[in-house]
């Protein structure tokens, strides 16, 4: 069975324990298991307050919001030409089809698939993870990435992934990551959307996975 028959029976069976249920996951099968670097992005869950019940993997195809994913975008651009110093000039404009081109080759998933609003719930994000930790390590299993960056759940992400007996190290600046598996890499980080400069959120996650890789 292929990964996205296996996410949608995964789904199936996950979605009646919770309303309002919004998949995610892959948005090109092909394009992730082809790409040099596989990426995975993981959230707390969709800021939808009309209640959810649709599909972000069709979104992120659709070329998505430049809200979060335009920083998304240019982390894709920057891990995957790790050689290069790309000035801020060639990142500063995402369009839509930027984001269609470089979203179809990442996996993006959210830890509660109950949607929230704008400001996340802490309390209700945590009750509902652990609720669903089962589902939540079957779901990351599905896409072994190289790269998986936690945007404000790195603590969450390692105890309910089951990652717990994986140390956590650090960057010579101060960025937060470990080693789940022989160069697998997890890294926790501040959400895309996070309100500070936009260049400190790319260059800040570039910076630090290539301190990891060297």
């Amino acid at each position: 069975m292929s990964i996205h028959g296996q996410e949608n029976a995964l789904f199936d069976e996950w979605r009646g324990s919770r309303k309002g249920f919004v998949s995610d996951g892959l948005v090109s099968e092909y394009d992730y298991l082809n790409s040099d670097i596989k990426i995975c992005i993981v959230l707390k869950e969709v800021n939808d307050p009309d209640g959810g019940g649709w599909d972000l993997r069709k979104f992120l195809a659709d070329g998505a919001r430049t809200q979060t994913w335009n920083n998304v975008v240019r982390w894709v651009t920057g891990i995957r030409s790790p050689e290069r110093e790309i000035p801020w000039k060639e990142f500063d404009v995402v369009s839509q089809e930027d984001r269609k081109y470089s979203l179809k080759s990442i996996c993006a998933m959210n830890l509660k698939k109950s949607p929230g609003t704008h400001t996340a719930d802490y309390a209700s994000l945590n009750k509902v993870a652990y609720e669903d930790r089962s589902y939540i390590k079957k779901q990351y299993a599905l896409y072994d990435p190289d790269i998986t960056i936690c945007g404000g759940t790195g603590e969450l992400f390692k105890d309910v992934a089951g990652f717990n007996n994986s140390e956590w190290k650090r960057t010579i600046r101060g960025v937060w990551w470990f080693e789940r598996a022989p160069m697998k890499y997890v890294i926790a980080f501040c959400h895309p959307e996070a309100r500070v400069d936009n260049s400190l959120i790319v260059y800040g996650l570039i910076d630090a996975i290539r301190e990891i890789y060297s």
